[in-house]
């Protein structure tokens, strides 16, 4: 797969992920929900930290953990390159590039948010709001909104630790970036041979391709 088509991917999910984002932020208040379906609902949450709620603690926590997520960046944009140049396999290239879409997404928000949007509490807020927005460069939270409690439900009381217990399954609130994420890491654990080929197999597909062209 060539950069360019890569680069088709990476544009098309920042696109859906920035447009949905800002549709939720200029429209729902912190905490409002839609209900399309029991088990699916548009809920609107911000994250302040990193995945499943857990934060850097300390005045600079969210500075430290933005500046990781931008050097992961620029890794994660060489990874691609280098298997670009490496005539590496569809599959891997189309994870790594859904990987670098979803992480840039949220980048957006963690930088930049915090300074283009006023806060959301109890409101809805202004894009570019005149007073300023809610934070400074850095210092942004990630929009998410998809939540689907497929089940909910008092767990049995055989069950160790848990037993009795309110669960939800699924319980965190996600957003297009993360499920680009998400997707690209499946693709490379469920086809990792395939993403990963041995010399043998890479042999094997260059004597297919030469035979069929």
């Amino acid at each position: 797969m060539s950069l360019k088509k890569a680069s088709v991917i990476i544009i098309l999910v920042l696109l859906i992920d920035q447009i949905s984002k800002f549709y939720i932020k200029t429209t729902f208040a912190l905490g409002e929900e839609i209900k399309v379906f029991d088990w699916f609902r548009i809920l609107f949450v911000e994250n302040e930290g990193m995945a499943w709620g857990a934060q850097i603690p300390g005045e600079y926590g969210k500075l430290i953990l933005t500046s990781f997520r931008l050097v992961a960046i620029v890794g994660i944009g060489y990874w691609l390159w280098d298997s670009v140049r490496k005539n590496g396999s569809k599959i891997l290239i189309t994870a790594i590039a859904l990987i670098f879409a979803g992480a840039f997404g949220n980048i957006i928000d963690s930088v930049f948010y915090g300074v283009i949007f006023e806060h959301s509490y109890s409101q809805v807020a202004e894009f570019m709001p005149a007073a300023g927005g809610y934070g400074t460069l850095m210092h942004g939270k990630v929009v998410d909104m998809l939540y689907f409690p497929l089940w909910s439900g008092y767990l049995p009381e055989w069950i160790p630790f848990w037993g009795g217990d309110y669960f939800t399954f699924f319980e965190p609130v996600f957003n297009i970036a993360d499920s680009a994420i998400t997707i690209g890491v499946f693709l490379l654990i469920i086809f990792n041979k395939r993403a990963f080929p041995s010399e043998e197999s890479k042999k094997n597909e260059e004597q297919k391709d030469y035979a069929t062209s």
